[in-house]
């Protein structure tokens, strides 16, 4: 078995953690609990695929920590899943909870698959053979999966009916990022993206600045990109740039979203858009613009690329794109880093605004959905701001001791510290 710690990605979580508990001092036995997880699940999840051969697939789940409420956490089919990377991202899911003020914990899921290259009764047969291995330890007062890379609406749906079928009778409460005819909640397509672009809107204010007429540059356009670019173009911005696996198409005079979300939906990638100029990735993130988003994968902008970045403010809309060195010689420079714990917190404010109305069958207009995530971003960065200013410490160690002083506090209160 692979050890979690050999991970890149989680050796640079549990540097994250140790320099944010140093700031705020944080109780010894505290800070120790939260270094590892709870329980981590490792189930093998044999598909049958079309062809009558069967796969036998590795999937996962972790449970990190469960002091403010219950389990929560993106679930993701994706080829480069691994235990140590799941690890990471429910780390980082106890930590966003707590940072966003929500009554949950932390927790992560995955496949080790490429779920391009399954067929649409493949990709269910395989969600409702994970759903039952997982089965006894998820539930709506125990823990709550999600939508995440690879995975969508759909597969949501198939777990909450594969969960409920074994229960006895719906159980809507189970997963969030459902359809909304079977207890989704409006709005939470777009959480994710919505609530990068909030963010944005107060980390342009506190440098005098407003969204409209501010550039961009968006690296991914995926579930968070693709909204965080609607949302961003409706409010004035001008998006300059966006990119997907295929490549990054550029215009200096700003992109059309609804043209480039068209072409993308006609062709599948966003190569060979006629409206912009194909650039690389690469170039995308060393782009001149007010603003630079990446909402792709983790460990995008690296010691290695870090000094191509002139853009003065960074928010992470995926989790871990800015890896420690590069952080490092960012803010070196005096670039304005929002972290991936308060930025892309969007998505599991509204599922947890989901889980909610499922519990109590009673569900809000999509005005109401967006109205009150606004507030809990802003309240959140507000929080964050203040912190850093205080301590003169830039957002990420800010934004971590700020989620820390709530955990500890709640660990203490419940006598576990």
């Amino acid at each position: 078995m692979v050890d979690i710690k050999d991970g890149q990605f989680f050796k640079n979580t549990m540097q994250q953690l140790d320099s944010a508990a140093a700031l705020i001092n944080m109780d010894h036995v505290a800070h120790e609990r939260l270094k590892t997880p709870r329980r981590s699940i490792i189930v093998t999840v044999p598909v049958k695929l079309d062809n009558g051969n069967v796969v036998n697939l590795s999937g996962y789940r972790v449970q990190h920590n469960q002091i403010l409420g219950p389990f929560k956490g993106g679930l993701r089919f994706h080829p480069d899943v691994n235990l140590s990377e799941v690890t990471s991202l429910a780390t980082l899911m106890t930590f966003k909870n707590s940072l966003l003020n929500l009554p949950l914990g932390g927790a992560k899921g995955g496949v080790r698959v490429d779920p391009s290259e399954m067929s649409e009764s493949e990709l269910q047969r395989l969600t409702r053979k994970f759903t039952s291995e997982i089965g006894p330890f998820i539930g709506p007062d125990k823990d709550i999966p999600a939508p995440d890379v690879g995975t969508s609406a759909q597969t949501m749906a198939w777990m909450m009916d594969t969960y409920s079928t074994e229960f006895g009778f719906s159980q809507t409460g189970v997963v969030t990022g459902k359809p909304v005819e079977i207890g989704g909640s409006l709005g939470r397509e777009s959480a994710t993206g919505l609530g990068v672009v909030y963010t944005i809107e107060k980390i342009l204010a506190t440098q005098n600045m407003n969204i409209e007429n501010a550039t961009l540059a968006i690296q991914g356009f995926g579930k968070v990109g693709m909204h965080a670019a609607i949302e961003a173009h409706k409010l004035g911005a001008k998006i300059l740039a966006v990119s997907d696996i295929s490549g990054a198409v550029y215009n200096p005079e700003g992109l059309n979203i609804t043209e480039v979300r068209q072409y993308l939906k006609e062709h599948k990638v966003l190569n060979g858009y006629p409206g912009a100029q194909s650039i690389s990735n690469d170039d995308l993130i060393s782009l001149d613009v007010d603003v630079l988003v990446p909402c792709a994968l983790d460990g995008v902008i690296h010691k290695n690329n870090a000094k191509d970045v002139r853009a003065k403010i960074i928010v992470e809309g995926a989790n871990g794109p800015v890896t420690v060195e590069a952080h490092e010689e960012l803010t070196g420079k005096d670039v304005l880093i929002v972290p991936d714990i308060l930025a892309n917190g969007g998505g599991v404010v509204v599922s947890y605004f989901e889980w909610v109305q499922d519990i109590v069958w009673l569900f809000w207009h999509e005005d109401e959905v967006r109205s009150k995530l606004r507030t809990i971003m802003h309240r959140s960065f507000d929080k964050v701001w203040e912190f850093s200013q205080e301590k003169n410490k830039d957002m990420r160690i800010s934004a971590m001791g700020v989620s820390l002083t709530r955990l500890e506090k709640a660990m203490k209160l419940r006598g576990q510290a």
